[in-house]
């Protein structure tokens, strides 16, 4: 087990409205996509050492760099965070951007131009079989950032180097900024892209933690050469009613009604 410390969802949620409500930020709906997913690779899989730079650490790239506030609330309950890191949250000369940006400890990629996280981890992926290393990448990628070309070489030069270390995670909650998925460009059945690409893959439901922590576990005990990738189907602001399959909170930010709205429910559902 990574460490002891419970990431509880709930928790996590209200972290991230903190954060947004501070910085007056949108982004609140991608990153409640992933907070089950966040919160089962650090709680469980992730071998992060204790410490944002440990040595030999696994690796977490979030490609989908948007969703960066569910990777931050994540390190705030881990410690490598403070409350006033949150308090601060994209305020005028503090760390924390609203985009992935390696320049905070702990985060291993910039990212916000979509499609060139995973690229980013297959190196990494690769570099670490090179060199023996034991180490580990998990690319997070969402489904609208499929529809860019870069993805796909990427996963054909991680399928072609047989990346075995390399654990893809889709989240794929069925929106992109300006509509859905389906309206702006189908993506049809992503796990048989995967395969069809050359990756060990599987469908999971992204917001149930023991469905997730099954999901990983199968594909870290896989013994075969091929890279591996995880299909979370999620909900895009899954955790508050009035946000959940909501598009508008990709850009939406909140105001005191709705801060104190969205806290009510999670502190009633906790």
């Amino acid at each position: 087990m990574a460490t002891e410390i419970d990431f509880d969802p709930a928790s996590l949620r209200r972290t991230v409205l903190r954060m947004a409500k501070a910085g007056s930020t949108v982004h609140i709906g991608c990153a409640f996509s992933l907070i089950e997913i966040m919160a089962v690779l650090y709680r469980q899989h992730l071998r992060h050492g204790g410490a944002p730079e440990a040595e030999g650490r696994d690796y977490l790239v979030l490609s989908k760099g948007h969703g960066v506030m569910a990777q931050y609330a994540c390190m705030h309950a881990l410690g490598w965070l403070t409350n006033e890191d949150i308090e601060t949250y994209f305020g005028d000369g503090t760390l924390l951007k609203g985009l992935s940006d390696a320049h905070v400890p702990g985060l291993d990629v910039t990212s916000g131009s979509l499609g060139h996280g995973l690229s980013v981890g297959v190196g990494l992926a690769y570099a670490a079989k090179r060199d023996n290393t034991g180490q580990r990448v998990f690319a997070i990628v969402g489904d609208g950032e499929l529809n860019e070309g870069p993805i796909w070489e990427a996963a054909m030069f991680a399928a072609h180097h047989e990346l075995d270390n390399l654990y893809v995670i889709v989240d794929e909650n069925g929106h992109q900024a300006m509509g859905t998925t389906d309206e702006i460009i189908r993506l049809g059945d992503i796990r048989k892209k995967f395969e069809a690409f050359g990756f060990d893959a599987v469908d999971v439901d992204g917001h149930n933690t023991d469905a997730l922590d099954r999901s990983i576990e199968h594909l870290l005990a896989d013994r075969s050469p091929r890279p591996r990738a995880i299909v979370a189907h999620t909900t895009k602001g899954h955790g508050v009613s009035f946000m959940a399959g909501d598009n508008r909170w990709h850009y939406t930010r909140l105001d005191d009604g709705t801060y104190a709205a969205a806290l009510t429910e999670l502190e009633a559902g906790a």
